[in-house]
């Protein structure tokens, strides 16, 4: 029998949370009611956050307590994040040689929980968070969830690489009274395994549906070609770029608009889309968020810049001023919505997804599947690779109308925007793999001064 919504969000989720001894459903709460508060009021409290994390780290992490005085930075008279503008950036490099030493020595290491991410260089990258930033990280990740119309207490499904499999008890408990999601592995997304998902879905009703944004158009094409249709109450696309093509296509076949959400396993949440689907609001609550230009400038509002995060919630391995390795554009815009978080107007993408031209511009891996992709006709799927500066591999699944012109305005667009003595070479292949996590990679640039360190 299917335990009601209303029942599992105001029975099982606090007895759960209280079981665990969780903050989750508390912060949540605080986030609902925090969201509306000033702009003013954001920045003040993100600036008491960050001296308080400023503090800890220099006190406790060795790292930090080098780099500031390096920097000669005093962490007492830091006001703001504007006062860190000398602070080097903290990268993945520095994050795998230094791990021991940015762990805070206020705790031990089995008491942290570990985020491990392969990042676009494919080299593991293993983070830590103390438990209660982990269940902060949770309440935000929900309250994005419920801007797309989901609540708390429906169930979900996800569409998503290498799905949990509930070993324990516990985790058969959890999975039967409060998670209840459902799966479709992104390793296998074939006809049989869409009509067991199918079968799921009917069978569990789910309110959100969840997963990597190309994975959910995959599901939603297949859904649109056999005249079905699904009815979520939310849709959440993250992990990828969501082109706006395949944007149509989910709210096509699902009947609502999909909610853009940001983030990463090093600081999880970063940005997602409210309601009104006009820019993507900042986690201001948990992070700072700056945007900067190559020379480390700000970037103006509108300006395509590298995202630097500082959390200011995990006090296990404090991460400040962390270059998460993907590119986006800052907004002064304010939101209908009249939340006061600010916006960003969209992720552009990885570093490593950019491509090089011969001029030395970077060129956007999402700008040139929209110009492919999906306006080139009989092109299924395709993947960019740049290995070498003046050589471009591309993998094509074609489709019954891709022919002759197809090939040829591929190779006229690629070389338009990468310079005209760029080889272009076109292979034909079954299918476009994914990376161990499931997601797609569109574009791939193995350059060694363009990858992410």
């Amino acid at each position: 029998m299917r335990i009601p919504d209303k029942v599992v969000a105001s029975v099982f989720e606090p007895l759960w949370d209280r079981y665990e001894g969780s903050l989750r459903l508390k912060t949540l709460t605080k986030l609902n009611d925090s969201q509306w508060q000033s702009p003013a009021a954001y920045a003040e409290h993100q600036n008491e956050l960050l001296r308080r994390v400023i503090t800890h780290a220099v006190a406790t992490c060795p790292f930090y307590q080098e780099r500031f005085t390096a920097a000669g930075i005093d962490p007492a008279k830091v006001s703001s994040i504007a006062d860190l503008a000398g602070l080097p950036l903290l990268t993945k490099a520095d994050v795998r040689e230094n791990q021991s030493r940015l762990i805070s020595s206020r705790y031990e290491k089995s008491q942290l929980v570990l985020a491990k991410t392969g990042g676009s260089t494919g080299i593991s990258l293993e983070i830590f968070c103390d438990r209660q930033g982990v269940e902060m990280r949770q309440a935000a990740a929900l309250r994005a969830d419920e801007w797309s119309g989901w609540r708390l207490g429906q169930p979900m499904a996800a569409i998503w690489g290498n799905p949990p499999v509930p070993r324990t008890f516990r985790n058969r408990m959890r999975k039967l009274l409060k998670d209840r999601i459902i799966y479709l592995d992104t390793m296998r997304i074939d006809s049989a395994a869409i009509d067991n998902f199918l079968g799921e879905w009917e069978a569990t009703r789910p309110g959100l549906l969840y997963g990597h944004a190309h994975s959910i158009f995959i599901l939603c094409e297949a859904l649109r070609d056999r005249g079905l249709t699904l009815n979520p109450t939310g849709i959440v696309a993250t992990s990828m770029m969501l082109i706006e093509s395949e944007r149509r296509v989910i709210e096509e076949v699902c009947g609502i608009k999909v909610t853009n959400r940001y983030g990463c396993e090093e600081v999880s949440l970063i940005s997602c889309e409210c309601e009104e689907h006009r820019g993507m609001h900042l986690n201001a609550d948990h992070n700072i968020i700056e945007f900067l230009r190559d020379d480390g400038t700000p970037c103006a509002p509108g300006e395509d810049g590298r995202i630097v995060v500082t959390e200011l919630i995990n006090f296990g391995m404090p991460m400040i001023r962390y270059e998460v390795g993907d590119r986006g554009v800052p907004s002064d815009r304010t939101c209908a919505c009249g939340r006061g978080m600010p916006l960003m107007e969209h992720v552009t993408g990885r570093v490593a997804d950019f491509l090089v031209a011969t001029d030395g511009a970077r060129v956007a891996g999402i700008s040139i599947i929209e110009n492919t992709l999906t306006k080139l006709p009989g092109i299924v799927q395709m993947q960019a690779v740049q290995e070498e500066p003046r050589l471009v591999k591309v993998n094509v699944v074609r489709g019954d109308s891709y022919g002759a012109d197809t090939e040829q305005g591929l190779r006229q667009s690629m070389k338009g925007f990468l310079g005209q003595d760029v080889e272009i070479q076109i292979e034909q292949v079954s299918q476009i793999p994914q990376e161990s996590s499931g997601k797609y990679r569109f574009t791939i640039c193995r350059l060694k001064d363009q990858a992410t360190k």
